[in-house]
């Protein structure tokens, strides 16, 4: 067949991204600079990302099930089950190249939507982690928790406001024990923003009378569903709401809370997140807007365990088609440690 090859016409394609990708997919929405829908069967949701503009123009990811493109892929991925030939006729027809019967499309049949399951026991354990945050109080300034913090490096007063996520229960129940201790909880937000679930660290003092992580098996726990959800610690310098993130705004993302308000205080012009735990690292939802993502690693030493969690977080990260950096602490175990050796 005469005409510019499949190259030429998949960045023919490219050029005319947010045409096609309305074409296509009519049931997906425009987020920033990308075309967003559930899967390549066109059904309405956020999973498979479009590249609009730029020199990414055209280049698709389906985070779902991992298969991804450039523009003339994704015709034959959409229209004709993945052949490539077919796609060739259907786009050269589209961009005005050619006269002939455009080839009839094969579109996938969309999922069917699945029935929704209501988890009493999970709805409970969410009510009950609403309600003890709601319940604490929202200033940490003169507590136990501020005390803890301090003793830590972490001094809320030289940020001039103290997290809104953060706050003190000064007797807070703890199964382990059978017994009630001060604590720190913290909000934990899905996505959407909706408190999924509330982190507990338990407070006591030590024998020099300074607040330290209660001696308990299990000081910090969480209750709810922590899943892809965090701790919004900081807003950087933008201070707009993660959901309002500008394009092209970077994110740090650490384990802990402590660790994370380590990289607040030493940089508070980043929005920094906290997501509990390493595993949840590569869970966490971003919106779109957000172009970097900074992981704050441990210096756990030859911990395989560790390594790969961290790389689960790269890899994901990267499949979202975001920069990923990683930071280690130039001293100590964590950025804590290395927050507290820069203040002696």
């Amino acid at each position: 067949m005469n005409g510019p090859a499949a190259g030429e016409i998949a960045g023919m394609l490219a050029r005319q991204a947010p045409a096609l990708a309305a074409e296509l997919l009519p049931a997906g929405k425009r987020e920033g600079s990308e075309w967003r829908v559930g899967s390549l069967a066109g059904e309405p949701g956020r999973s498979l990302s479009i590249h609009l503009f730029g020199t990414r123009a055209g280049v698709w990811s389906d985070f779902a099930s991992g298969d991804a493109g450039d523009a003339l892929d994704l015709v034959a991925a959409v229209l004709f089950c993945g052949d490539k030939r077919l796609a060739l006729a259907w786009a050269r027809r589209w961009l005005g190249l050619g006269d002939g019967p455009a080839p009839v499309p094969q579109r996938q049949a969309p999922p069917a939507p699945a029935p929704a399951v209501i988890d009493a026991e999970a709805e409970a354990r969410r009510g009950a982690a609403l309600r003890i945050f709601l319940a604490a109080q929202t200033t940490l300034s003169g507590t136990p928790a501020a005390s803890y913090l301090a003793a830590r490096g972490i001094d809320l007063a030289e940020l001039g406001r103290q997290p809104r996520s953060l706050r003190f229960a000064p007797s807070l129940s703890n199964r382990e024990s059978g017994q009630h201790w001060p604590a720190m909880v913290a909000a934990v937000t899905n996505g959407a923003g909706e408190h999924v679930a509330t982190h507990r660290t338990w407070l006591a003092k030590d024998a020099g009378g300074i607040w330290r992580k209660a001696p308990l098996r299990d000081p910090k726990m969480s209750l709810g569903k922590v899943s892809g959800g965090c701790i919004r610690l900081w807003r950087g310098g933008t201070g707009k709401p993660l959901a309002l993130a500008p394009d092209g705004e970077s994110v740090v993302i650490a384990e802990g809370i402590e660790t994370a308000l380590s990289v607040v205080i030493a940089c508070p012009e980043l929005r920094v997140l906290s997501a509990v735990s390493l595993p949840n690292m590569a869970r966490v939802v971003l919106p779109q807007t957000v172009r970097t993502v900074i992981l704050c690693a441990d210096n756990d030493g030859p911990n395989e365990s560790a390594a790969r969690g961290l790389q689960r977080a790269v890899d994901h990260f990267a499949a979202e088609g975001r920069i990923v950096k990683v930071a280690v602490p130039p001293c100590g175990k964590d950025f804590n440690d290395t927050l507290r050796q820069v203040d002696q």
